[in-house]
């Protein structure tokens, strides 16, 4: 892979932390030249540091004329951008006790339209080129309604969605598109949750899911399997029987 990927560029969202930081680190490793953003310029500064091939572009995803910017000061300072993996997200607990109509604009504005701006930045470039791979971050809690889960499940539903409306209209020109789908994974994020999180795995083995899924140029990236299968099931379960599983997952 390395031989394939020696000087070309990838950029990298959400990169401050979590599977945007294991997964920048990653293909640094494998010959990849990294451009990688998140708000927190700091982060971003303890990331490069840790290689050569990182180079840093703090960004705001909500800030439509900043993502413009940093795209083409990527595409300036080191080159086309060949792999955009866009993992900015956020998360907010969404119940009935706190229903918040702030906390779903945040998240559409971080998770869904943040996305957007950013496609915005690369599309035209890859197509022009009539090459180019874009990435979304999704969750599999797109597929299906879970408790607290309202405001941020509908983002990556809709990002699936927006996914599979491109996909056969990019790969006319030479554009691939994908959507990780993770169940829960180990970072500071999920670090703050209080309910249990079934399947747990480590930054590290969601890396591997992803870069196995971007070589294959993998439509849907979701894992782990247990989490998928669980999710799968759900979707086709009677509702009587879905929302009785569903309700024992309430905050108590």
């Amino acid at each position: 892979m390395q031989s394939d990927v020696r000087h070309r560029v990838a950029w990298v969202t959400g990169a401050g932390s979590g599977i945007g930081h294991g997964l920048a680190l990653r293909l640094a490793r494998d010959g990849w030249r990294v451009a990688v953003s998140a708000r927190t310029a700091t982060d971003l500064d303890a990331l490069a540091a840790e290689s050569k091939a990182i180079a840093a572009f703090p960004l705001d995803v909500t800030d439509e004329a900043g993502c413009a910017r940093t795209t083409r000061r990527i595409e300036g300072e080191l080159g086309p951008i060949e792999l955009a993996v866009f993992n900015a997200g956020a998360y907010f607990p969404t119940t009935a006790e706190d229903f918040s109509v702030a906390n779903f604009r945040k998240t559409v504005d971080v998770n869904l339209l943040g996305e957007v701006n950013c496609m915005a930045g690369v599309v035209p470039s890859m197509l022009a080129r009539r090459s180019g791979h874009i990435v979304l971050m999704g969750s599999l809690t797109g597929f299906v309604g879970l408790p607290t889960a309202a405001s941020y499940g509908a983002t990556k539903a809709a990002l699936n969605n927006m996914a599979q409306a491109f996909k056969p209209d990019f790969e006319r020109f030479g554009i691939t598109i994908s959507v990780i789908n993770p169940g829960f994974v180990k970072t500071p994020a999920t670090d703050r949750n209080t309910f249990p999180m079934p399947f747990l795995i480590g930054v590290d083995e969601a890396v591997d899911h992803i870069m196995a899924g971007i070589a294959r140029r993998q439509f849907d990236i979701s894992f782990p399997w247990q989490m998928r299968a669980a999710i799968r099931l759900l979707q086709v379960l009677p509702n009587w029987a879905k929302f009785a599983i569903t309700r024992r997952m309430l905050p108590r």
